[in-house]
C-alpha cells in the first residue's frame, strides 16, 4: 500500500565525557593529568533519496538513533567520535515536529541533504583544568546530552500538474495515454489509491511532470474517506486539470462535479482554488445525445470564468494534444521556482545556550532559578569541590542570578532552589 505518513521517534548521540586520569612515569612520583576529551555524538541527518516514493519503510522501523561518542582516555586520548546516521526519504518529503505540526524541513528544491538533530559535544578531559594553583583536578566535563524528537513524515508529491476528478471519470487511462507512468486500469467506482506520477514529452516544448491525485469525494477538505491525504498531494502543483465525465456515463452531472471540487480544494486551502486550471471533458466518444452538447454547457459555464475546457477521448487519443499544449503554455506563465514550504521549526532552539534563566519568587521566603542553561552548569559541576563551588558562584554572578534575586527582595537565610538543589542564602 502506498505510505505517504508516518511518525518516528529520532535522538541524536551523546557526547562522550571527557576523562579522568594522570600521567604514570617510572622514577616520577607524581605526573600531571593527562585526561582526554570525549568524542562528539552522531548527528540525524534526512538525505533525499529519488529511488524511493514512500514512505512505506518507516512503516516498521520507527526509532532511528545516532551512535554516541565515547568518553575519552588517559595518555590524552580522544574518545571516537559517533558515527552520523542518515535517514534517506523520497523528494517531496516534509519533515515537523509532531507536537506542533511546525515543519522542520523541506525535502524538496535544494534541500537534499539536512542536519536535523546534532549530536551532544564531547567533554573535556581533566588536562583541560590543570592551572598554576590547581595542578591535580579531579574532575572532567561530562558529554553534552544527545537531542531526540518526535517527528511526522508527510509525503506531498511533486509535479507540476496535478489531475483531480471524481472516481471513474478517465484519469488513469489519461496519465497511461500521455506520459510513461503505468497505472493500474478498470472500470472501479472507487478511488485508487496511489497518486501516480508521469513525465509528458512533447515535441518543440518543455515536458512536465503531472500526477495523477486519487479520486475526490464530497466533505474530502474534512477528511471524510482518504480526503486530507489525497489533498495534501495537490498543494506543490502549479496547473489543475478537472477531469469529468462529459457523456456522463454514470449519471453524474460534469458541472456539478467541477464545482464540488472545486469546494473541496478551497475548504482545504484557499490557495488551490486560485491556481490555474484546465477542463478535460473526457469520454467525448461515448456522447450520442442529438439535443444538447455536453461540451458547450460546460464551455458556456466555465469559459467566462477564464478556465479554459478541452474536449477528449482519453480511450482514443482524440484531443490529447491541444490539452496537453495548453497545459504548458499555463505553466510557462508560472513562476519556475518549485513550491518549497518554508522552516517554522528549529530544534536546536529546545537547547539553545542563550534561552533564558528564569528567576522568581515562589514565596515569602523561597525562590526559584530553572532554566536549560542552569541544568547544564549543574550537570558538570561538583559543588563538594573547592574549584567547582568557586565555579558555581562565578557562575551565579556572571549570568546576574545574585543581582536578580537581590531584585525580587531576598534576604539572609531565604531558601533557593536550584535545579534539584536546594540551599539558604547569605551575603
Amino acid at each position: 500500500m502506498f505510505a505517504d505518513s508516518a511518525k518516528i521517534f529520532i535522538k541524536s548521540g551523546k557526547g562522550g565525557d571527557g576523562h579522568v586520569s594522570f600521567r604514570r612515569e617510572l622514577f616520577v612520583a607524581a605526573g600531571g593529568p593527562d585526561g582526554g576529551d570525549g568524542g562528539r555524538g552522531g548527528d540525524i541527518i534526512f538525505e533525499v533519496d529519488k529511488g524511493l516514493n514512500t514512505l512505506g519503510e518507516f512503516r516498521h522501523t520507527r526509532k532511528y538513533v545516532a551512535e554516541s561518542g565515547e568518553e575519552g582516555g588517559k595518555r590524552l586520548c580522544h574518545g571516537k567520535d559517533g558515527a552520523d546516521l542518515i535517514i534517506k526519504v523520497p523528494e517531496g518529503t516534509i519533515i515537523k515536529d509532531d507536537t506542533s505540526g511546525k515543519i522542520i524541513a523541506d525535502m524538496s528544491g535544494d534541500n537534499m541533504k539536512v542536519t536535523i538533530l546534532k549530536g551532544g559535544r564531547g567533554g573535556k578531559g581533566n588536562k583541560n583544568y590543570a592551572t598554576a594553583t590547581m595542578q591535580v583536578p579531579k574532575y572532567a566535563q561530562p558529554g553534552q546530552q544527545a537531542k531526540e524528537l518526535w517527528v511526522r513524515l508527510e509525503l506531498k508529491v511533486i509535479a507540476d500538474v496535478g489531475l483531480v476528478g471524481f472516481p471513474n471519470v478517465g484519469k488513469s487511462t489519461l496519465l497511461s495515454m500521455v506520459s510513461n507512468a503505468k497505472p493500474k486500469i478498470a472500470n472501479y467506482h472507487f478511488t485508487t489509491l496511489n497518486p501516480n506520477l508521469g513525465v509528458v514529452d512533447l515535441d518543440g516544448a518543455d515536458g512536465f511532470v503531472i500526477a495523477d491525485i486519487p479520486g475526490l469525494i464530497e466533505g474530502a477538505s474534512e477528511g471524510v474517506g482518504l480526503g486530507h491525504e489525497f489533498l495534501k498531494h495537490i498543494e506543490r502543483t502549479k496547473v489543475i486539470i478537472h477531469m469529468v465525465d462529459a457523456a456522463s456515463s454514470e449519471g453524474r452531472d460534469p458541472i456539478d462535479d467541477i464545482n464540488k471540487i472545486n469546494s473541496e480544494l478551497k475548504a482545504y486551502n484557499a490557495e488551490l482554488a486560485d491556481k490555474p486550471q484546465v477542463i478535460a471533458a473526457n469520454k467525448i466518444d461515448l456522447i450520442y445525445s442529438e439535443d444538447e452538447d455536453p461540451v458547450q454547457k460546460l464551455r458556456d459555464e466555465f469559459e467566462p470564468k477564464g478556465i479554459k475546457v478541452f474536449p477528449i477521448s482519453a480511450a482514443t487519443g482524440k484531443g490529447l494534444r491541444e490539452l496537453l499544449y495548453a497545459v504548458r503554455h499555463l505553466l510557462d506563465e508560472c513562476p519556475s521556482e518549485p513550491v518549497v514550504y518554508e522552516r517554522e521549526y528549529y530544534p536546536e532552539e529546545m537547547y539553545d545556550d542563550s534561552t533564558p534563566i528564569d528567576v522568581y519568587k515562589a514565596d515569602e521566603h523561597a525562590f526559584v532559578i530553572e532554566g536549560p542553561r542552569v541544568d547544564r552548569m549543574l550537570g558538570y559541576t561538583n559543588l563538594d569541590d573547592e574549584k567547582g563551588f568557586s565555579f558555581f558562584q562565578k557562575f551565579m554572578k556572571e549570568q546576574g542570578i545574585i543581582e536578580k534575586l537581590e531584585e525580587l527582595g531576598i534576604e539572609e537565610g531565604d531558601t533557593v532552589y536550584l535545579g534539584d538543589l536546594e540551599f539558604d542564602y547569605y551575603r
